[in-house]
């Protein structure tokens, strides 16, 4: 069996033209919205509709994702306190059913995962949607706005680095001192206000 291979990109600022030549460059074929609020004041290039206007004509199709996979979940019990908790949103019958979706349409295109971030490590994309794909066995890498392509495996070492974490440690595993580094970072990033 094909092991499955994803990317993902942040819309960042980039004007519409610029975008879709980062993707195209990559081969791109599909880009599946996983923002929960897919408008911007300012960038409006990036808003749902216009993306599903403006990438079919340049070969690339569009589907939203964020009601699956967003990261403002409308599941009260996905929230602590009044911040999202990635564990129990990973665990909701909507997000794997997103997952699955994800998984599907690997088998046919080549996907980007895009969110709004440019740099993957403050994005749920990474964070939390891009490590359940590679535990279950997908390839990732992350698109950075200058077309340079990073894997998921070299992004986790660059966030247990970010937090002192990246070194041998006698006493810890590898897999310990990476989950304590999401762990940190999932509580900088993670939204935080009641369910929509």
């Amino acid at each position: 069996m094909t092991r499955q291979k994803f990317l993902t990109v942040g819309h960042s600022t980039h004007d519409g033209e610029t975008f879709a030549r980062l993707l195209l460059g990559h081969g791109v074929t599909a880009v599946a919205d996983v923002r929960s609020t897919p408008f911007s004041r300012f960038t409006p290039q990036f808003n749902r509709r216009a993306l599903a206007r403006d990438l079919p004509p340049r070969g690339i199709s569009y589907v939203f994702l964020g009601d699956e996979l967003g990261a403002r979940p409308s599941d009260p019990g996905c929230y602590v306190d009044g911040k999202v908790q990635y564990a129990r949103l990973a665990a909701t019958e909507q997000f794997t059913r997103g997952i699955q979706r994800l998984a599907r349409g690997a088998t046919s295109e080549r996907i980007a995962i895009m969110c709004a971030e440019g740099e993957p490590l403050d994005c749920h994309r990474t964070v939390l949607v891009s490590r359940v794909l590679v535990e279950g066995g997908a390839a990732v890498q992350h698109l950075h706005g200058d077309g340079s392509l990073e894997s998921h495996a070299d992004a986790m070492l660059r966030l247990m680095g970010k937090f002192g974490l990246a070194d041998d440690d006698l006493f810890r595993t590898h897999d310990e001192r990476l989950n304590e580094a999401l762990k940190r970072q999932e509580e900088r990033i993670a939204h935080v206000g009641s369910a929509p």
